[in-house]
């Protein structure tokens, strides 16, 4: 059986790292830098750095702080924000990245997910997918775009939100996750944005309607607040990797203590030594 992911995530803006609730009210958490080498020493098995602003203010990702993440830590490492074209896409590879995530940039033009994945290979592209649950959040935008075989009544599956959480689409999670998948994506980092900060729970059904469709990896993300919690995802929502964020930042939950935790319930992880 492959071993679960603990996948601790920085945040970034202004060359800070940063947290929040709902994707807002964002506060400082520490400098990226020295928190990717505390992660990587306790043991985390991948790390997510998204330029949280990059899109929004209509830039690339922050190269030379990716370079020294990258030359800090010995484990696989994402990056997200601003990326648009292969262009982005080789200059974080070479800057160190090991995988990319994109989010607006795929919504905007989905041809690109295919491109990239021709150009680089699937196993370094991520799409990051967001997604609001419009009966909890109501929005006029695409409320009913869905077809009813995928709409995930009561599933809380929701709609995709571009630009940081700010945009909604009228795409349905559970068809975006399917096209990434088809156009060759290697995982889908999945965001409940009802959850995210709340410390609460993942959003279990959400993440089983898209983990239970994929054939691909999906990375959970959004409400992580207790080992508790991990374990739920992995064994309810089926995911193939728990990403957190202010419960690491902050010490209230040390990443070797929480991957004992699950190796004792008899999740499979990767143990240091």
């Amino acid at each position: 059986m492959l071993t679960k992911r603990i996948i601790p995530c920085l945040d970034v803006k202004d060359g800070r790292t940063v947290k929040g609730v709902n994707f807002i009210n964002l506060r400082d958490a520490g400098d990226a830098v020295e928190l990717a080498a505390v992660y990587a020493e306790q043991g985390a098995d991948e790390l997510v750095f998204l330029d949280i602003t990059a899109t929004v203010e209509g830039r690339g990702t922050l190269l030379e702080l990716v370079r020294r993440v990258a030359h800090t830590i010995n484990i696989p490492f994402t990056v997200g924000g601003g990326i648009s074209s292969k262009a982005d896409v080789s200059a974080l590879l070479n800057a160190g990245a090991d995988k990319v995530s994109i989010n607006s940039s795929a919504v905007r033009n989905p041809d690109l997910i295919n491109e990239l994945a021709l150009e680089f290979g699937s196993q370094c592209i991520v799409v990051a997918i967001d997604t609001r649950n419009p009966s909890l959040n109501p929005s006029p935008v695409g409320r009913d775009s869905a077809s009813p075989s995928l709409r995930g009544e009561g599933l809380g599956v929701g709609l995709v939100h571009t630009h940081g959480g700010r945009k909604p689409t009228e795409l349905h999670t559970l068809d975006w996750a399917k096209e990434v998948e088809e156009r060759g994506a290697g995982e889908i980092l999945l965001t409940s944005m009802d959850a995210d900060g709340t410390k609460n729970g993942f959003s279990l059904e959400l993440t089983a309607a898209i983990s239970k469709n994929a054939n691909i990896p999906v990375i959970a993300s959004g409400g992580a607040g207790s080992m508790v919690h991990f374990y739920d995802v992995f064994t309810e929502g089926y995911a193939d990797a728990g990403l957190a964020a202010s419960i690491f930042h902050f010490k209230e939950i040390e990443i070797p203590a929480l991957k004992q935790y699950l190796h004792e319930r008899g999740v499979p992880m990767r143990m240091s030594r």
